[in-house]
């Protein structure tokens, strides 16, 4: 990796070989960025406050060997990340102002990308990590993750069953608890379709109506006026000498047609006369006949405007403002669907009732399942836990699982016993330690010393590291709080690990550091910065002074190098 501006670390690059890889250096010197550049790297949190102060932004670029074919391998070129010879190059920039970029295989990539290679590419253990596994729930997932597909299969139809069983939950509660307000609602549903169905309204009859009314309002103006129409066009019976058009237009017509043969223009204009007095003599029968339909009769028109006066209530009640009776028929085809939904609800309720106790019975079984898994699972993960714990210098301390449930009279049946559930199942389980043949079991919290929490902690881990299919491993001080023999036989348990993967460990013991393969030194400059030659690779004499510096805080003292000659030699031997 190479790291520029992030925290203390000014320009550095660190070289991790294969096998065990120790971190080392004085407190505050900038081995836990060490760690936080690997996690930004796998898809980790930006904070801008990581940025060195006066740096506009925090690079970390990795080169991670991954397997051909494999699923990080083939995640990274679904993201159109390329490979180079067997290696994806991951770049991750973090401003100042806190926004973060990413590149893998020479592609920008959203965050979540990485993320999701982190799966398959490390695992990383920190003492946050342990005190998290203090909580009962983490735990509970700490074992469900050990059991593998035996929990995963369960809890997965489990966990969908559940969520199904809480939405019904609600539908029923929803049902039951606003029945009142829901009778209400349909009671106003059958009053308003009743007064719409006792007007019977028609679509677009709001329009007729207005004209008719519009036309019988006025029935004397229009049948005067047609009548003068008519009569100028037609002549008026009553005025023999009266002069109208069509008179005129046929006589016109007579005097063209009388000398047409004589000019084809005159003909033409001749013809067009014609179709003028055909058209006169149209129009004027039209007014002769609208004049005998037009109605005038006032019974008529009151009966029209009574008519007009019960749509317009309706639309007032049932329509938007502006709108006409084409929007109360809407409102009355949505509310027989709505009155039919809110009727059938006595019957959608017994439906979900029967699905309730049907779900109920599935998650009955399915956490009857979970807890034979779990149960199964916790017997062998706290006997590799204990084996761990021997290699650890607790020869005699014992592990194991708590596993039970809280009765509970609205819960489901398991083991015979009706009990509280939840998203997870029906399981309370929790991690129970013996230090010593005679001591009760108690919770880990509650029943180990500061060292003997850590030196758990670290048992499950390894654990953890053992069923993980992941190629390297992260190890951030997780040997705190333990020193002596116990701090040698956790360094042989790692360097035994790390004959199958990569391990790299940020530690302060020297009795691990000593039984890495190759141990990296952070050092600060007189200017509190971490530049390139900070990280070096300690190898010989320097490795031996690093040592005694860790065992002594003397560099130069003979008795600490003696001491981590001996550290080193015993390592070599072992391995």
């Amino acid at each position: 990796m190479r790291i520029r501006s992030l925290g203390v670390i000014d320009d550095a690059v660190v070289e991790l070989s294969p096998g065990f890889t120790a971190v080392t250096g004085e407190t505050g010197a900038g081995k836990t960025m060490v760690v936080t550049s690997l996690g930004l790297l796998l898809g980790g949190r930006a904070d801008a406050a990581l940025v060195r102060i006066g740096s506009p932004s925090a690079v970390v670029e990795g080169r991670v060997s991954v397997a051909p074919g494999g699923a990080a391998a083939t995640r990274a070129e679904e993201a159109g990340a390329e490979l180079d010879d067997g290696a994806l190059l991951i770049s991750r920039t973090v401003s100042a102002e806190g926004r973060s970029r990413a590149h893998l295989g020479g592609r920008s990539v959203p965050v979540g990308v990485l993320a999701e290679l982190a799966d398959d590419l490390v695992a990383v253990h920190g003492q946050t990590d342990q005190q998290g596994l203090l909580k009962p729930a983490r735990q509970r997932g700490a074992l469900d993750r050990y059991a593998g597909e035996a929990v995963a299969g369960p809890l997965g139809r489990y966990v969908g069953a559940y969520r199904r069983l809480r939405a019904i939950a609600g539908q029923l509660d929803e049902l039951t608890t606003r029945a009142r307000e829901r009778a209400q609602e349909a009671d106003l549903l059958r009053f308003g379709l009743g007064e719409i169905e006792a007007v019977e309204p028609l679509a677009g009859e709001d329009v007729e109506l207005a004209a008719e009314a519009e036309r019988l309002g006025h029935a004397e103006a229009l049948a005067s006026a047609a009548a003068l129409a008519h009569g100028a066009l037609a002549g008026d019976v009553e005025d023999p000498e009266g002069v109208d058009a069509t008179t005129l237009v046929a006589g016109a017509q007579r005097a063209l047609e009388a000398v047409r043969a004589h000019d084809p223009a005159l003909a033409a204009l001749a013809d067009r006369m014609g179709e003028i007095s055909i058209l006169l003599a149209d129009v004027a029968g039209e007014l002769a006949g609208y004049a005998d339909n037009l109605d005038a009769d006032p019974l008529r028109l009151a009966a029209v405007e009574e008519r007009r006066a019960a749509l317009t209530g309706l639309t007032r009640k049932y329509g938007g403002q502006g709108d006409g009776i084409d929007a109360v028929l809407a409102w009355a085809e949505e509310g027989v669907n709505r009155l039919t939904e809110l009727d059938g609800d006595d019957d959608r309720i017994g439906e979900l009732t029967a699905e309730r106790d049907a779900l109920r019975a599935e998650l009955s079984q399915l956490a009857q399942e979970l807890t034979d898994a779990r149960t199964e699972a916790a017997a062998r993960f706290a006997e590799a836990v204990t084996a761990e714990l021997a290699s650890l210098a607790m020869p005699h301390a014992r592990v194991s699982f708590a596993i039970g449930q809280t009765e509970d009279p609205d819960g489901v049946e398991v083991g015979g016993r009706t009990v509280a559930y939840g998203p997870h199942g029906a399981d309370e389980v929790e991690l129970l330690l013996a230090p010593h043949p005679g001591a009760p079991p108690r919770p880990i919290a509650k029943g180990a010393s500061g060292g003997e929490l850590s030196r758990v902690m670290l048992a499950v881990e390894v654990v953890f590291a053992g069923t993980d299919p992941v190629p390297t491993y992260l190890f951030d001080e997780v040997d705190a709080g333990v020193g002596g023999k116990a701090a040698v036989e956790i360094g042989r348990r790692l360097a035994k690990l790390a004959r199958t993967a990569q391990v790299v460990v940020v530690t302060h013991l020297p009795q691990v550091a000593a039984f890495a393969d190759r141990q990296l030194l952070v050092e600060k400059t007189n200017d509190g910065s971490v530049t390139r030659s900070g990280v070096t690779v300690l190898e010989g004499e320097d490795r031996v002074r690093e040592l005694s510096r860790m065992l002594a805080g003397q560099e130069d003292s003979e008795t600490a190098r003696a001491h981590a000659e001996e550290l080193l030699a015993a390592a070599r031997a072992d391995a």
